[in-house]
């Protein structure tokens, strides 16, 4: 609406269209708030999801570290029996 539209407007359509303009801003607000929740939600998943690959990895490590170590106790038991066959 132009500058020149407005001024033609009476005060009743005037405080109308400031009705109109707060409730749209408060819709506004509300769906800015509420988009904000559904982001921090999301970030919140994110970093719990980055946590749990972590946590996925250091066990593997672990694992992997129980496998080298059952091995070489597997080796040096068979050498052992090797050792004492006659």
């Amino acid at each position: 609406m132009t500058r020149r539209e407005l001024q033609k407007l009476s005060r009743a359509d005037l405080l109308e269209l400031l009705v109109a303009q707060v409730k749209e801003n408060d819709r506004l607000r509300e769906q800015l708030a509420a988009a904000q929740e559904e982001l921090a939600d999301r970030q919140i998943k994110i970093d719990r999801a980055g946590s749990i690959a972590e946590a996925a990895l250091q066990l593997n490590r672990v694992f992997e570290a129980a496998q080298l170590a059952a091995d070489q106790y597997l080796e040096n038991v068979h050498g052992l029996v090797r050792e004492r066959k006659p």
